[in-house]
């Protein structure tokens, strides 16, 4: 599918605002209702929309500590490593998760109440996987930026 213009307008008004209704989004990009409809479903079905979801504030819901925690395995076999990303998809304490190259092999992003529950965290959950060689965590003491937008 090669995106086009209007395409493209309708992806960067639905990021920034995803609950407009069609007939809102078909006055934003000025055609009417019908071809903004499939061409919302379009996009949908093409795999360029994953989802809808509403933002949450997590320091609201006593999920104010960011800590970005780096993680090292002892040894890397698909085993391992797929036994590593099932345990930590369990953890709803980790809302993303990265495979990254350098001097570690996992950036995990970590929500939770504050430094006790933090070190509940590690001690019992990270603290129960084997094989891994070292962490590294990272607080965030103030949060500067944070956009879910792709730009386009």
């Amino acid at each position: 599918m090669v995106l086009d213009k209007i395409d493209l307008s309708i992806l960067n008004i639905l990021q920034n605002n995803s609950n407009l209704t069609t007939k809102e989004l078909a006055a934003k990009v000025n055609l009417s209702v019908t071809p903004v409809f499939e061409r919302v479903k379009k996009l949908e079905k093409e795999g360029y929309i994953k989802k809808y979801k509403a933002i949450l504030d997590a320091e609201k819901l006593d999920r104010g500590l960011i800590v970005f925690c780096n993680i090292k395995l002892k040894e890397h076999t698909r085993v391992i490593g797929n036994q590593f990303v099932n345990d930590i998809m369990s953890f709803k304490e980790v809302v993303e998760c990265y495979n990254i190259s350098g001097d570690y092999d996992f950036l995990l992003k970590i929500l939770v109440k504050d430094m006790k529950s933090y070190q509940n965290f590690v001690l019992n959950h990270l603290g129960d996987i084997d094989n891994i060689g070292s962490a590294k965590s990272t607080f965030v003491m103030g949060e500067i930026k944070n956009s879910h937008i792709v730009p386009l």
